[in-house]
């Protein structure tokens, strides 16, 4: 004869679910709030920008001077392009990092839960032993992916950064080389 489930122990975990869905929300609603703050900063910038840059290039009088003009804008549009991937990199790794630490930590309590129902399982009767080590089994399946997953995505985390400073070193130079080029013209 099987025991009914215990329903406090089904509220309790229905409860602890609920909460870890609400804390995702929550991160992933103000991480685009962020990202949405960050956008909208960034187009009013770049239109402010955009209009400066075009009054300057109009008042230039002489065709020579263009070149240089448009490089001595060029800069300052580069580091505020930079600076916007950065702030996007950022918020990413910060949503990215606390997503983690919540799925880790549900993660860590159903492995823990198992656990605990695994070894009161081994203590049935008749045929619990073989029971348990299937679900033993499986257990470590599911922590070598979970362990497995979690190294992938910092593998990821880390290839993303080395080619967003990868990236901006290349670009850097770039811009440095046309400068010097432009400069050499004149």
């Amino acid at each position: 004869m099987s025991t009914p489930p215990n329903v406090e122990q089904l509220a309790a975990a229905q409860k602890a679910s609920a909460e870890v869905m609400t804390t995702l929300m929550r991160t992933a609603f103000e991480g685009m709030q962020k990202m949405a703050e960050l956008n909208m900063a960034a187009t009013r910038d770049f239109f402010n920008t955009t209009v400066a840059n075009a009054n300057t290039l109009m008042a230039v009088k002489d065709v020579n001077d263009i070149a240089k003009v448009n490089q001595n804008l060029t800069k300052p549009n580069f580091d505020k392009l930079m600076g916007y991937s950065r702030n996007v990199y950022e918020l990413m790794t910060e949503m990215q990092k606390e997503i983690t630490s919540v799925m880790e930590s549900q993660y860590s309590q159903f492995a823990k839960n198992a656990t605990t129902a695994i070894d009161k399982t081994k203590a049935a009767p008749v045929g619990g032993d073989v029971f348990a080590a299937a679900m033993k089994s499986m257990l470590d399946a599911t922590n070598s992916a979970y362990n497995n997953m979690t190294s992938m995505a910092k593998q990821m985390s880390d290839i993303a950064e080395a080619n967003m400073q990868a990236a901006s070193s290349a670009t850097a130079k770039a811009v440095g080389a046309a400068t010097k080029s432009a400069a050499g013209k004149k």
